[in-house]
């Protein structure tokens, strides 16, 4: 059974309960004599038939799925009807086994869906799928639930489609400028679907590499619950000058999808966007140069959310937001004010974002805050330890004003490249930025030759968004801070009402997080978070409470992994009846969550976990 937290009253009642077991136990057994002294003589010749207490226990975790050797559970998504996506990514190119649903290998990136069940009319109670033990389990899909039925896999072209097939193939990404086919991406990760109707609507997926992509597919479900494609593309992000890794996301209240560029971004700990971008020796930038061939890169056009505005039409449109920070992000999920923002960000020291725009639906513009937390007194065990959160200001801004001042870093390339002089924002001009200077430091005192004793502006904020946010006061220590999900419907239902704090049985929202590594700046014994080191890299989720305006001021442990054992080397680190790195998470309407894993297991799992086994 994995870790979890009991609350106060449930505490009591399990002392409680462990005290009558203990008093029956005694009156009933007694110590396996012959009974004499049993109550009321119960035939205890010997002991022999003494009753038996079994202490009630309900199941934590239920193992929804195990995906393919060598694959990420990646793009969970429950969709109203109650229809679960979820999908195979980089599985093992060994993979040879097929099964009778699909007749084909999981040897590629696969997009996939459970069907033949609700998932939003569960029964109280799933058995678990097994744990893979032969060669057809670990290199196919094993489910609790329905049956795992592929959509799409990397390169499909669906040429039984006709125009509406994609020549190009799935999850391929192609220079904006060359029109050259770059990789054929085996990365699916977040997929969001946009209804049109009952059983049927597209299904958005991103495909995470350099440069980043994101496909759609029309599709319609049968009577039975299988789904047909009826139309595929690759959304072109060339209007945005491409995308960089497009890795979780979310579809916001008014239906439009909400991709993550992760990499791209250097804002490191100890650094921001590296002086040696342009630098002719340094080979980093070689993949996403193929994005702006033959132009170099401006590194400040890459690490944002993007949405994806007018999703069903001919030709989606493709936003990004430049307001909500620029960092590595995981993904961002809107509340249903509709102007409440909530961000993570999957790096080592990262940071715990929140954005509110000014206009509900318009993510446009409005003020970007970080997360200052207040580690527990006298507690550092992860499955006990939890956080007071304030929230930090960081600085308002709209899309039009950050997109010039990014301007002002186009054109540089490496003939531009100064050895000891930055072209891009150093840790010197953030630093001034916090500090409330009125100019940019000068070139001999650390400042970029682009900004050196201009007049201060925000930039710092927008741009370099981790070190603004932690020089004025946020935490940056968060390690691997994955997906972030809420019920939209309970979080609409419980926000705001009284009843809702007063009885864990009244309808409550929670706002959850996947954790996959608690390690590195989580337990160096330095900064706001200071855990021990005992779950290390078999991760955790924790969750928050949404109170009024959907603001949180507390966040704390749901489940962790069990103890992680360093003696030991590959899967049997983390105990494969526990959590092993949790990736993304998604909050049932039953209240009930669902956790992919992102970890060294041979098959990693596809979780449900029932926070009122708590």
């Amino acid at each position: 059974m994995s870790t979890i937290v009991p609350n106060k009253k449930q505490h009591h009642k399990t002392k409680l309960s462990l005290l009558s077991l203990s008093v029956l136990l005694a009156l009933t057994a007694c110590d396996g004599d012959d009974g004499a002294s049993g109550v009321d003589g119960i035939d205890g010749t010997n002991g022999a038939d003494a009753p038996i207490v079994d202490i009630p226990s309900t199941p934590v975790l239920t193992r929804l799925a195990t995906v393919p050797a060598g694959a990420e559970v990646t793009g969970a998504f429950l969709t109203d009807e109650g229809d679960l996506f979820f999908n195979v990514q980089h599985p093992s190119d060994a993979n040879i086994e097929t099964d009778k649903v699909n007749g084909k290998a999981f040897n590629k990136g696969t997009v996939g869906v459970l069907r033949g069940v609700n998932f939003n009319n569960l029964p109280k109670t799933v058995v678990s799928s097994p744990v893979p033990s032969s060669d057809f389990e670990r290199q196919t899909v094993i489910s609790a639930l329905g049956e795992y039925q592929i959509l799409g896999q990397t390169n499909d072209t669906f040429a039984e489609l006709g125009d509406k097939s994609l020549a190009k193939g799935l999850g391929v990404h192609y220079g904006i400028i060359t029109d050259e086919k770059i990789i054929e991406n085996n990365a699916p990760d977040f997929n969001g679907f946009v209804s049109t109707g009952e059983g049927e609507g597209y299904l958005f997926t991103n495909w995470e590499s350099y440069p980043g992509g994101m496909s759609r597919m029309k599709m319609e479900k049968g009577d039975l619950g299988s789904w047909s494609v009826k139309e595929a593309m690759m959304i072109d992000f060339s209007k945005v000058g491409g995308t960089a890794a497009n890795c979780f996301g979310s579809v916001s209240p008014w239906g439009t999808p909400l991709t993550s560029e992760e990499w791209i971004v250097n804002t490191t700990v100890d650094s921001t966007t590296s002086p040696s971008w342009n630098d002719p020796s340094n080979t980093d930038t070689d993949g996403i140069e193929a994005l702006t061939a033959p132009d170099f890169p401006n590194p400040y056009r890459y690490g944002y959310i993007a949405e994806i505005t007018e999703p069903t039409s001919a030709e989606p449109v493709v936003v990004k937001h430049y307001t909500i920070g620029r960092y590595e992000h995981e993904n961002s999920t809107v509340m249903p004010d509709r102007k409440t923002v909530y961000a993570s960000q999957d790096d080592t020291g990262g940071v715990l974002f929140k954005f509110i725009a000014d206009t509900p639906e318009d993510l446009s513009s409005g003020i970007l805050y970080g997360a200052k937390l207040k580690q527990d007194k006298m507690s550092s065990d992860p499955a006990t330890t939890g956080f007071d959160v304030t929230w930090v200001e960081v600085a308002r801004g709209d899309n039009t004003t950050i997109e010039a001042w990014i301007a002002e870093y186009d054109g540089i390339d490496t003939d531009d490249y100064d050895t000891g002089r930055s072209s891009y924002m150093t840790l010197e001009d953030v630093q001034a930025w916090a500090n409330g200077d009125t100019t940019y430091p000068s070139v001999e005192n650390g400042g970029s030759t682009v900004t050196a004793g201009q007049p201060m502006d925000d930039r710092a904020a927008f741009l370099e968004s981790r070190q603004a946010a932690k020089m004025k006061g946020a935490t940056a220590e968060w390690r691997k801070l994955e997906g972030i999900s809420i019920n939209h419907d309970r979080a609409l239902e419980a926000v705001g009402k009284e009843e809702a704090v007063a009885d864990e049985d009244v309808m409550q929202a929670f706002m959850y997080y996947g954790i996959a590594d608690i390690d590195k700046t989580m337990i160096d014994g330095e900064g706001d978070i200071q855990l021990s080191a005992r779950v290390k890299d078999c991760g955790g989720v924790y969750r928050s409470k949404l109170e009024e305006n959907y603001n949180i001021s507390r966040i704390d442990p749901v489940i962790m992994g069990g103890t992680y054992r360093s003696s030991l080397t590959g899967a049997e680190r983390c105990d494969v009846n526990q959590l092993s790195q949790p990736d993304n998470v998604i909050v049932m309407r039953d209240g009930r969550i669902i956790i992919g894993e992102d970890g060294f297991q041979e098959n990693n799992t596809l979780w449900m976990y029932d926070p009122k086994s708590k």
